[in-house]
């Protein structure tokens, strides 16, 4: 298992979490593992148009899947959400930064500008 949101998995992840139909699916992982019958049951599509969507959330790793007897049982994997999470925080402490370091310069700026200049006539 890899540590790091690579680009491709942050692709593969944003790409699953993108269509309706398959956060319909997490939603309902959320709640517990499922035959693959039952995660499909309440979609107006086919069984194979579900077990598609199926397998782009395994590729992000968000779904995980195993077999008893005849049965394929899907679960919820977490961790790939944390991940997303983690990144997409790291970008919002750099732009919040970044544009509170902008407004300061702002700031100073018109700070500077509303001061007299040394030797300058007040009216």
């Amino acid at each position: 298992m890899k540590n790091a949101l690579t680009a491709d998995r942050l692709d593969d992840l944003f790409v699953a979490l993108a269509d309706e139909t398959r956060r319909a699916i997490l939603a309902r992982l959320s709640t517990g593992e499922a035959r693959v019958t039952d995660v499909a049951a309440p979609f107006d599509i086919s069984l194979n148009s579900v077990s598609k969507h199926i397998r782009i959330l395994e590729r992000a790793g968000l779904v995980t899947r195993r077999r008893f007897g005849r049965e394929h049982l899907l679960r919820l994997e977490p961790r790939p959400l944390a991940e997303a999470s983690d990144w997409l925080q790291s970008r919002q402490r750099f732009w919040l930064g970044s544009l509170q370091r902008m407004q300061a310069l702002l700031d100073e700026e018109d700070a500077s500008s509303t001061q007299p200049t040394k030797g300058a006539r007040r009216p």
